[in-house]
């Protein structure tokens, strides 16, 4: 019979494909069910911690804050992101709103204002907060990144539109490849300064690039292998220079790409979105569980958003019979959860894996 573990070492067995004590479970939303959700338990809006625990979350991420100038001016009728420059407005919707890109301002920029867009360096973090965060996670598994750590497509189509960054990646643009590196290396030795600031306190780093569609891939395997994977790979090789496992966001049908990161070193894939073309969980449990560990696969766009808190425990409960087996399970949504979702389905996705996702 497996002991009782921490969360920190649950999610050590997850990478490690390894049954623990129970399934590690993790926490990604959006901000009004966010605030419903800290209701429901009496918690200030502030109170994030309390809303992990009370949720039963194993994961808690780290990061140096930004401390240098901002780079980016405002503009009237425009909220300009003074970091990276996005041009942004909030739109509301029935459940709540995002704040969307309106503007791009790099759309027809030339090789040279695409070299003289400001981004910040490396030096202009607080890396010296990071320990002290690493120290108040105490039991928990740490992670640094995000689903957006890497993520070039996305990025660079919040400044350029995604019409062009992909005209941009099939004909090797010079300019953009240079714009894009510079992203990259930036990202890049952010990261090594906070591994090593934390001082082997971080289990895991979390990166991401959006590959695919509903239906299939968004670009074609030469092209990731060419355009993305050598720059994504420098974010594994830091990760392995600190000895800690790497997990990467893609979202849609992007299971044409796993066998490269395997090839690549990266150990979990997260979002698993199940409704898109070759992302079944069974299918990829099949192909890929002995290689791989899945994080996400409880859909967003499924019961969560529109069935009711029997039909959300249900999925809760089939996907864990799978998954499970074997280890290498971590539940979690597949992306931020939506304002959409009830929060008596969202409750009953995590008393649901409170339930069925134990291997005592």
């Amino acid at each position: 019979m497996t002991q009782r573990l921490t969360p920190r070492q649950r999610v050590q067995a997850f990478f490690r494909r390894q049954p623990a004590d129970r399934v590690p479970v993790n926490y990604i939303c959006n901000s009004g069910i966010d605030r419903r959700l800290k209701a429901h338990f009496g918690l200030s809006g502030t109170d994030n911690e309390g809303l992990l625990r009370a949720l039963g979350v194993d994961f808690r991420g780290v990061g140096p804050n930004y401390t240098g100038p901002a780079l980016h001016a405002p503009a009237a009728g425009v909220d300009v992101d003074p970091l990276w420059g996005f041009r942004s407005h909030w739109v509301e919707n029935e459940s709540g709103g995002y704040q969307e890109i309106c503007e791009w301002p790099l759309q027809d920029a030339t090789a040279s204002e695409l070299g003289a867009w400001p981004l910040a360096s490396p030096d202009d973090f607080d890396y010296a907060e990071v320990a002290a965060q690493c120290g108040r996670c105490n039991e928990f598994a740490v992670f640094t990144g995000n689903a957006g750590t890497c993520d070039i497509i996305n990025f660079s189509g919040r400044l350029r539109t995604m019409e062009q960054v992909l005209v941009d990646l099939i004909s090797d643009d010079e300019g953009f490849g240079n714009f894009v590196d510079r992203y990259i290396d930036l990202q890049v030795e952010r990261i090594r300064r906070t591994l090593a600031a934390a001082n082997g306190r971080i289990d895991f780093l979390w990166i991401g690039e959006d590959l695919g569609t509903q239906i299939g891939p968004m670009i074609s395997l030469p092209l990731f292998r060419s355009a993305i994977r050598p720059r994504m790979q420098k974010f594994v090789d830091v990760a392995k220079a600190f000895r800690i496992p790497v997990m990467i966001h893609s979202c849609g049908s992007s299971s044409w790409a796993f066998d490269d990161f395997i090839e690549m070193g990266i150990q979990a894939v997260d979002t698993l979105q199940p409704e898109a073309a070759a992302m079944a969980p069974s299918y990829l449990k099949e192909r890929f569980g002995g290689r791989l560990s899945f994080h996400g696969m409880i859909s967003t766009a499924g019961p969560l958003a529109y069935g009711s808190a029997d039909e959300v425990a249900a999925n809760v409960r089939e996907t864990l019979a799978l998954m499970m087996p074997g280890g290498g399970y971590a539940l979690a949504p597949t992306h931020q959860i939506q304002d959409n979702s009830p929060t008596e389905n969202v409750l009953a996705m995590y008393h649901a894996a409170e339930k069925y996702g134990g291997y005592l």
